[in-house]
């Protein structure tokens, strides 16, 4: 299952008088490059994927580039959500790969080269090949983010290495600058010259990323090239059975919906989006009914539930800043700023660019807070988030509003919803990784970072069924009970925090 960020790690020194990153193994540098070509390559399409699939349909801006899927709004933001939900999904049989089958390793240099793959089948026009695109991606994406991590933390000498935290935070860097390039360079291209050349541009990056792990891989530790606990013979020969199973029951089933000529799209969609909030309970459901764990692992698990719930509820709003908001970014929203213009896939460099400017100034409040023994609780700080989240969405419905006569609304509407959000993230998205591995039973310590994971699923899957249900997601009454309910989530976690901080135990 997915490796743990906390995983004891085997010794990487540096050699004396070798070659360091900012006083880090140079193998960090490796990891960080590759990190932010793929991030890049996943952001650079993530920014194009609504706007090119509602290009050339009935809610594409007047006068837009075509060329695109024609689908209606809701469709898109369907897509999207499901896509999204995939990548973190994956993300559990990805570590499960890392750790059982071929090693972090040699697994990362596999996904890279599935993700570039992915994106050069974008690259090619038609339907079948973008569905066969997004799944590669997906697929990749999932193969790839538990891997890479573990490799980063395989650098130090344990968990207690001075170095460790420092060495993860480069490498965040690395994420968010990847990230905070992708929309200005592959969304402009892909918006103004050809939504193929963009996402050509996607697989470029990879494939830069590719290059440079290749032959950088020589600076990683060796741990990284074994798999921890390979699998038996005799596991190895039922999982493939299984495998084969599966593939068998959905192929034949798909093959008669699509003989009957009834297939649509929703046939697919509905039972991944289904999927994706079963599997995440199911896993819950399962270790907390353990009967191995002890009492206060029994008693610290239905606190981590309440983490668990907030954070799907914080991501089902939180990710519609890549589709309801990017959907309204380019057909409602003004698209110049001081005299110049630019293209809506911009606006997805926002959250990059606030990450960078506002995570050390929390990580220095947090400290400063601390010192003074006033620091936040974790379930302050989760309760703080989703009323933050839950506010973006009240203002985003302000603008929906003013545009209801036909005007555009000022980018910096979108500017401010982009950075509230981002202040909620700050609030949730660190505090929930350190609190499942200080929460995580012994037992389950490797895979609770993949059970983190799936709290974006089960969030996008909810987006992903209102969506298909035929709920308006871009309809300002849906978006202003969205934030209502934020609200009130957040609003009852600080009430019932006192409740939540017993079941915690010990963890702070």
């Amino acid at each position: 299952m997915a490796s743990s960020l906390t995983k004891d790690a085997a010794s990487q020194e540096t050699p004396a008088g070798g070659k360091t990153f900012f006083g880090h193994p140079r193998g960090l540098a490796t990891l960080f490059m590759t990190e932010m070509w793929e991030r890049f390559s996943f952001y650079g399409m993530r920014a194009l994927l609504v706007v090119y699939l509602i290009s050339g349909g009935p809610d594409a801006k007047p006068g837009s580039q075509g060329g695109g899927l024609a689908m209606p709004e809701g469709n898109a933001v369907a897509i999207y959500s499901v896509y999204l939900a995939m990548v973190y999904l994956l993300a559990l049989p990805g570590g499960w790969f890392g750790d059982r089958v071929w090693g972090p390793r040699r697994t990362v240099a596999v996904s890279a080269g599935v993700i570039m793959a992915g994106h050069l089948a974008l690259a090619v026009p038609g339907r079948a090949m973008f569905f066969v695109g997004l799944g590669l991606v997906a697929l990749g994406s999932g193969l790839l983010k538990a891997n890479i991590s573990t490799m980063v933390g395989h650098l130090y000498n344990g968990p207690q290495d001075p170095r460790r935290d420092g060495g993860f935070t480069i490498f965040y860097m690395g994420i968010n600058l990847g990230a905070f390039a992708a929309p200005l360079v592959i969304g402009t291209v892909g918006q103004s010259v050809s939504w193929h050349l963009g996402f050509a541009l996607a697989a470029l990056g990879m494939g830069l990323g590719l290059v440079q792990f290749l032959i950088g891989s020589r600076h990683l530790s060796d741990r990284s090239s074994v798999v921890p606990t390979p699998l038996s013979a005799e596991e190895r020969n039922a999982t493939l059975r299984k495998g084969l199973l599966w593939l068998v029951v959905a192929t034949v089933f798909y093959g008669a919906v699509a003989l009957s000529g009834s297939f649509t799209l929703n046939w697919a969609l509905v039972p991944i989006t289904l999927l994706g909030l079963v599997i995440p309970t199911a896993v819950l459901v399962r270790i907390k009914r353990d009967k191995e764990l002890t009492a206060a692992e029994q008693t610290r698990m239905s606190g981590y539930i309440w983490f668990f719930v907030a954070a799907a509820a914080f991501w089902m709003i939180y990710d519609q800043g890549g589709s309801t908001m990017a959907a309204f970014a380019e057909t409602r929203t003004a698209d110049t700023l001081l005299g110049m213009s630019f293209p809506s896939s911009w606006f997805q460099s926002l959250n990059p660019l606030f990450v960078m400017a506002l995570a050390p100034v929390f990580a220095w409040l947090w400290l400063w807070l601390a010192r003074r023994d006033r620091e936040p609780s974790t379930t302050v700080k989760f309760a703080l988030a989703l009323v933050l989240i839950g506010a973006s969405f009240f203002v985003f419905v302000a603008p929906m509003i003013m545009v209801g006569d036909g005007t555009k609304a000022s980018p910096m509407w979108l500017v401010s919803i982009y950075m509230l959000q981002t202040i909620g993230e700050l609030c949730l998205s660190p505090v929930g990784l350190s609190v499942t591995t200080k929460m995580a039973p012994a037992k389950y310590a490797s895979q609770m970072m993949g059970v983190w994971f799936l709290a974006v699923t089960a969030g996008d899957c909810v987006t992903g069924l209102l969506s298909l249900a035929g709920v308006d997601l871009g309809g300002a009454g849906v978006v202003a009970a969205e934030a209502s309910l934020a609200a009130l989530a957040g609003f009852a976690v600080h009430l019932y925090r006192k409740k939540v901080m017993r079941l915690m135990g010990d963890v702070h």
